[in-house]
């Protein structure tokens, strides 16, 4: 009967309760009747029980009455119904009593009852009545029971403790051996968490903290458990909220599950295998129907797992597939499938059994052939000799470039020993181990870029370049080498050539000056030092005349016979060089007696001085040469050296050429002045410290000035006036002379254009020119900017050229002469007779002036040999319309015969000395 049909019971003996119902809430924690329960109520005002169906059944069968039943509910409630009058609503009561039954049966009854009513107090009770006689009886078998649960649990292979409070009361047999202990007694009493790892206690101490209840379980958890000697292991435990001896207490039950855990670890990476290797594994049944179909296989063949499985093997391969055929060659084939998309597929299938059908791994070998064949392909087109050299020291595989490097076929190559190739080094030497491959198998070293001569079958010789690798080198077991090698053989010989290009001279063949310096600094340094190095600086005399006259062909062959010379009159252990020009050395470290050094110089000399022919025609040719000796002590620098060497050479040309000088320190000093001196002009320039000086030039009819000669001098802030004979030479060297000439060009240009003006007279300017300024490019400019500047008249202005300048490039000379009398103004040739220029070159030159070096005119009233070849001179000049002008004159009888040779002009310390403008014009001028 539902709860909400419950009543007061009235009178009469229907069954069927009667009175006022009561409401649900009370049974929801009291229970519904069953078969050995049954609901009661009992109301307070009315004193009056009332019953649901079932009762009846509980107190002693279907034969009692209604008030059989009401009596004996009444005496067994009674208790309850006379305590609880007072309670407030809604407390719960229960007892147990005994009755017997009409059978004779003593019955065990609990009831379980509520107070119900309002805020007004109690109205009454609403209970249950349950049969617990079973329980009575089965209390012994409960009993029995614990025991064999306690057994079981001193006998469980799970690992059970009981912790009060924190404190370990209990651990059976399976806990002592899972911590480490030997008895109980290393376990009780200490506290839980001393066998927790620490990573696992706090979420072990929340899952007991929310166990709220008796009999309350935590779900099992993965917790990491320490052993007494400290050692980790991993369990599953469950804690149980318990009493241990009628205390709160808490059961652990421990699984260890370290063997599970890798177990299941083994069976997810075999099933990560199967989902992300990159071979296609297809299993079937017996009769070939797809069953599995993992992710690579829907990547080989292009049909997914829903679309492979339950069709045949086959269909999907789009080729005959028998697993059993695969088997019977040894479970591992190599076949052709096909893509859905009908693309070929190269696959490597392996298969196995299994009890009901097949597994097939197909590899998807596609790329791979596809990249062998490119790879084989690009390796036979290669230059570069590739071979591989197997464990055991045999050539297994080589291609066609390796074939035709080494000089032999392709089958007489493979199997050979790579030891029988015949392979030197850069000296001859046979290398270790023969082979450079079997150093790499024994070590596992990279070897790169040996170079190596090989030695061909045929007898001829090539040079490779050659590497040598593990072919695996993740695997250096394998012992397989790689050997790649090229061809070097012209390479080699174009780098020598370079090599040798780089440190000789292109023309004689001789040492250049980087390898003279290289040579003379190793042998200045080193414990094996020589106990004298000498070193000669070897300058050609005449050599400038025959290269200007004769052209430079004739004079390239000069040096290269004086180079042959000088290379046969020195030791085999001597060194010669050409520096550039006509400059040679020689260093030797076999001489150590100064009697024994002039001998070589003498010699070297004697060697070139001896005649050379060339095109037919007798040279001749000698030597300066300076000497300078650095003894096993002497600090001095190669550079030093050849620096002292050629001051010694300079001084040997000062002293007249054709003969050697040792090297001094006075030599030094002066070249150091020179070498002062030089900066110096170049800051005279800055601090005009050079001024023009101007000499007369006079008409010899006339006896008019006509012209002034313009004439540099140099007054030194510290050394006083310099004379030009020694910076004009120091300027010519440098590249000063170009800047020197500017300058005087422009200064005197305005001054004789400003004096012209200012007297009123028709002056001529005459300025000298150097060779160095003829090779000027911006000479022709230079002129007639200052022209332009100054406003000289170009006709005004004559320019002065020395015969051995015009006769050292003629054909170059007359360009610029030619351009510069383009501009107007007059050209003259200077210290005429000391060169080699005769009438014919006279003619070939646009010239308007010529000057007699003074050298004729000193001696000219007191010979007639002087006189009459100043006379020839006037008259080949005159007869290709030159002017005439004489140098030097120094008194009134040298004047009277240049008037009756008839020249034209003559100029000198008679006529008037050089002077500043304002003492020879006038300071009012």
């Amino acid at each position: 009967m539902e709860a909400d049909a419950l009543a007061v019971p009235g009178a009469g003996n229907s069954g069927r309760p009667a009175g006022a119902p009561l409401g649900n809430e009370p049974l929801g924690d009291l229970g519904l009747a069953g078969d050995h329960a049954a609901i009661w109520s009992y109301d307070f005002e009315a004193e009056t029980l009332s019953w649901l169906p079932g009762l009846e059944n509980l107190l002693g069968g279907g034969t009692l009455s209604e008030a059989e039943i009401e009596s004996r509910l009444a005496d067994l409630v009674a208790p309850l119904t006379s305590g609880t009058r007072t309670s407030p609503p809604w407390r719960e009561f229960e007892l147990e009593q005994s009755f017997r039954n009409p059978a004779g049966e003593i019955r065990w009854v609990r009831l379980r009852a509520r107070t119900i009513g309002d805020d007004n107090g109690s109205s009454g009770l609403l209970g249950i009545a349950t049969d617990v006689t079973d329980v009575r009886e089965n209390r012994q078998a409960l009993e029995d029971l614990t025991d064999r649960y306690r057994l079981l649990v001193e006998l469980s292979p799970d690992a059970v403790c009981v912790h009060e409070a924190g404190v370990v009361t209990y651990v059976n047999r399976a806990a002592l051996t899972a911590l480490g202990a030997s008895s109980t007694a290393e376990l009780i009493g200490r506290p839980i968490m001393d066998f927790v790892a620490d990573e696992s206690l706090p979420a072990l101490l929340d899952r007991i903290a929310s166990l709220h209840r008796q009999g309350a379980s935590t779900v099992p958890a993965d917790t990491v458990m320490l052993r007494l000697d400290g050692t980790k292991y991993l369990v599953q435990s469950i804690s149980v909220r318990t009493t241990w001896e009628g205390r709160p207490a808490f059961q652990v039950i421990m699984r260890d599950i370290s063997a599970q855990k890798a177990a299941e670890a083994t069976l997810r990476y075999q099933a990560a295998l199967i989902s992300h290797v990159s071979d296609a594994i297809i299993a079937t049944s017996g009769s070939g129907v797809v069953t599995s179909w993992n992710p690579a296989a829907e990547n080989v063949y292009g049909w997914t797992a829903g679309e492979a499985i339950g069709r045949t093997v086959s269909e999907l391969v789009g080729a005959a597939l028998d697993p059993e055929t695969v088997l019977r060659r040894g479970g591992v084939m190599q076949t052709t499938h096909r893509h859905r998309n009908g693309s070929t597929l190269a696959i490597r299938i392996s298969a196995a059994e299994m009890n009901d059908g097949f597994v097939l791994v197909c590899a998807d070998e596609t790329a791979r052939r596809r990249a062998e064949q490119h790879y084989s392909t690009v390796v036979a087109s290669l230059d570069e000799g590739v071979v591989v050299i197997g464990p055991g020291g045999l050539i297994e595989s080589a291609n066609p470039a390796a074939c035709r490097i080494i000089g032999v076929g392709h089958d007489d190559l493979i199997g050979v020993p790579c030891v029988t190739l015949e392979l030197y080094d850069e000296q001859g030497r046979i290398p270790p181990a023969r082979m450079p491959s079997v150093v790499t198998r024994r070590t596992g070293a990279t070897l790169t870029g040996l170079v190596l001569r090989l030695r061909r079958p045929a007898g001829d010789d090539v040079w490779i370049s050659l590497t040598s690798r593990l072919l695996t080198p993740e695997d250096p077991s394998a012992e397989a080498v790689v050997a790649s090698f090229t061809d070097i053989t012209e390479r080699r010989a174009i780098g020598e050539r370079l090599a040798h290009e780089a440190t000789h001279d292109p023309l004689t063949e001789l040492a250049n000056r980087t390898l003279v310096l290289d040579s003379l600094a190793e042998a200045l340094s080193g414990a094996g030092r020589a106990e004298l190095t000498t070193l000669l600086f070897i300058d050609l005399d005449k050599f400038k005349v025959i290269n200007d006259s004769l052209g430079h062909s004739v004079g390239d062959k000069v040096l290269r016979i004086a180079g042959e010379r000088l290379r046969r009159g020195i030791g085999e252990n001597d060194l010669v060089g050409r520096l550039g020009g006509d400059e040679f050395v020689v260093v030797t470290a076999e001489i150590t007696e100064p009697d024994e050094i002039k001998a070589l110089a003498e010699h070297l000399r004697e060697a070139l001085t001896e005649p050379i022919t060339v095109n037919g025609r007798q040279l001749h040719i000698d030597a300066s040469i300076g000497i300078v000796t650095a003894a096993n002590d002497d600090t001095r620098t190669a550079e030093d050296l050849l620096r002292d060497a050629d001051v010694a050479m300079y001084q040997a040309k000062t002293l007249g050429r054709a003969r050697y000088e040792f090297f001094d320190v006075e030599l030094r000093e002066r070249m150091q002045r020179r070498l002062r001196m030089e900066q110096d002009l170049r800051d005279a320039l800055q601090n005009e410290e050079l001024w023009t000086a101007y000499q007369p030039v006079v008409d010899i009819e006339s006896g008019e000035m006509v012209a002034v000669e313009a004439l540099l001098r140099w007054k030194h802030p510290a050394h006083g006036t310099i004379s030009p004979a020694e910076f004009i030479p120091l300027a010519e060297e440098s590249d000063l002379i170009n800047l020197i000439g500017k300058y005087v060009l422009r200064t005197t240009t305005r001054e004789i254009a400003r004096r012209r003006e200012q007297l009123g007279i028709d002056l001529n300017l005459k300025v000298n020119l150097s060779a160095r300024q003829l090779d000027d490019p911006h000479l022709v400019a230079g002129v007639q900017d200052a022209l332009k500047t100054t406003g000289l008249p170009p006709h005004a202005l004559t320019l002065e050229v020395t015969e051995s300048a015009l006769m050292r490039d003629q054909a170059a000379a007359a360009e610029v002469l030619t351009s510069l009398r383009d501009l107007g103004v007059s050209l003259a040739i200077d210290d005429f007779g000391t060169g080699y220029s005769s009438l014919a070159q006279l003619q070939r030159l646009p010239l308007d002036t010529l000057k007699i070096d003074r050298t004729f005119v000193t001696g000219i009233a007191d010979s007639r040999d002087a006189a009459a070849i100043v006379k020839s001179i006037v008259a080949m000049a005159h007869a290709v319309d030159l002017i005439v002008v004489a140098e030097g004159v120094e008194d009134e009888e040298q004047l009277t015969v240049l008037r009756e040779l008839h020249c034209d002009q003559a100029q000198g310390f008679h006529l008037g000395r050089p002077a500043p403008p304002d003492e020879l014009f006038g300071a009012a001028g």
